[in-house]
C-alpha cells in the first residue's frame, strides 16, 4: 500500500472511530475496523468502505470543528443585514469552511505529527494512532465546552458528571461541544443585531415623524445598514472576532 493510501486509509478508519459512539456501534464493527486496518479486506470492499465512510465527513466536520459557530454566526449577520438569500448559502458555506481550517489547523498539525506521521513509519499501530489522533480534536472540544452543557449532556444521558478529562466521553462531549458552540454563536450575533436594531428604530421614529407611514422602513434602512457595514469593514472584523473568539491551548 502506497503512502497516500495509507494515509486514506488511516482518515477513513479516523471518521468511523470517531462517529461510532454516536451511533452507539457494536464491537463486531470495531472488529471490521481493525481487520481493514490491518489489509485483511480485499481492495474492493476497503475501497467501498472508504467511500462509504466519506459520507460522514459533513457530520463530523459539523459536530467535532469550529464549523458550526462560524456558519451561524455568518447567516446572522445576513439576517441583520436584513438580506434574505445576499450572500448566497454557498457563499457563506464556502467562507465558513476555510475560517474553520485556519481554526483547526493547529489541531490537525498535531494529529498529524502525533498520530499519522508515526503510522506512516510503521511505528505505532493503527488503534494506538486513532487514539493518540483523536486526543488534539478532544482537548479542542473541551476548551470550548462550557462546563454546564458537559453535566446537563451527563445528566440527561444518565450518566456521572465527569471528575477529570480521562472520563469524559465522546458520546456526551460531542452534544455538549454543539450546544455550546450554538450558545457563543447566538450571543455573538446578538451583539452584532444590536446596531442594526438601532438603525431599524431611528429610520422608523424619522419616517412616522415625517408622515410616511405607507414607506416600508427597511426600504430606507437596508442600504444604510449595508454603507455601515462596508465603512466598518465588517466581514474582515467578524473573521477576525471569530477566530479570536476560539480558547487557544
Amino acid at each position: 500500500m502506497t503512502r497516500w493510501r495509507k494515509a486514506w486509509m488511516l482518515v477513513a478508519v479516523g471518521m468511523l472511530a470517531v462517529a461510532m459512539p454516536l451511533a452507539a456501534v457494536a464491537d463486531p464493527l470495531q472488529d471490521l475496523l481493525t481487520t481493514a486496518s490491518t489489509q485483511d479486506l480485499s481492495p474492493v470492499l476497503r475501497s467501498f468502505l472508504l467511500l462509504t465512510l466519506l459520507s460522514l465527513v459533513p457530520l463530523l466536520l459539523i459536530s467535532l470543528t469550529s464549523f458550526t459557530r462560524i456558519v451561524v454566526v455568518l447567516s446572522l449577520i445576513r439576517s441583520a443585514l436584513g438580506l434574505q438569500q445576499t450572500p448566497p448559502n454557498s457563499v457563506l458555506v464556502t467562507l465558513a469552511l476555510f475560517l474553520t481550517l485556519f481554526t483547526m489547523s493547529p489541531v490537525l498539525q498535531a494529529a498529524k505529527t502525533g498520530a499519522l506521521d508515526p503510522y506512516l513509519r510503521k511505528e505505532i499501530a493503527a488503534p494506538v494512532a486513532l487514539e493518540k489522533g483523536f486526543q488534539p480534536l478532544k482537548m479542542f472540544m473541551l476548551r470550548q465546552t462550557r462546563k454546564e452543557d458537559l453535566l446537563a449532556v451527563a445528566n440527561m444521558a444518565g450518566h456521572p458528571a465527569p471528575r477529570s478529562v480521562d472520563e469524559v466521553s465522546a458520546i456526551e462531549l460531542v452534544p455538549a461541544f454543539m450546544l455550546s458552540e450554538l450558545r457563543t454563536a447566538f450571543q455573538i450575533g446578538f451583539v452584532i443585531f444590536l446596531p442594526f436594531l438601532l438603525i431599524d428604530l431611528v429610520v422608523a421614529a424619522i419616517l412616522m415623524a415625517l408622515g410616511m407611514i405607507m414607506v416600508p422602513p427597511s426600504t430606507v434602512s437596508l442600504p444604510l445598514k449595508i454603507l455601515l457595514f462596508l465603512l466598518t469593514n465588517g466581514w474582515s472584523l467578524v473573521a477576525q472576532a471569530l477566530l479570536a473568539s476560539f480558547h487557544p491551548a
